[in-house]
């Protein structure tokens, strides 16, 4: 398992995570929930892809967005992508910018 993704799973352990609006509205219309999320993330073995966000309003440097794919304990496959946020040169949270049923 990839550092990165056991950073990603020990945010979510300690409740340090957070969604954004259009994540909300995806987990609406798929009826899933914050936890049918955080489940899908703690049961992923892998990062599925990491690509460089193209966001005009990140911050200077570079950031990533990490793409997790895993099913909760239902068996529901989602899909969530977000990225990790440091500061002070620890992992605050890990901030969900899409979540959805996979497809």
């Amino acid at each position: 398992m990839s550092d990165v993704l056991v950073r990603i799973k020990r945010a979510v352990l300690a409740g340090r995570y957070a969604f954004s609006e259009k994540a909300r509205v995806e987990m609406e219309t798929d009826r899933i929930t914050e936890l049918d999320v955080a489940e899908s993330i703690l049961n992923a073995v892998a990062v599925y892809k990491k690509i460089r966000s193209r966001s005009p309003w990140r911050k200077p440097g570079r950031e990533y967005l990490y793409v997790i794919q895993g099913t909760n304990l239902d068996g529901v496959a989602i899909y969530s992508k977000g990225k990790l946020v440091r500061q002070a040169g620890s992992d605050v949270y890990y901030f969900l910018i899409s979540s959805k049923r996979a497809i």
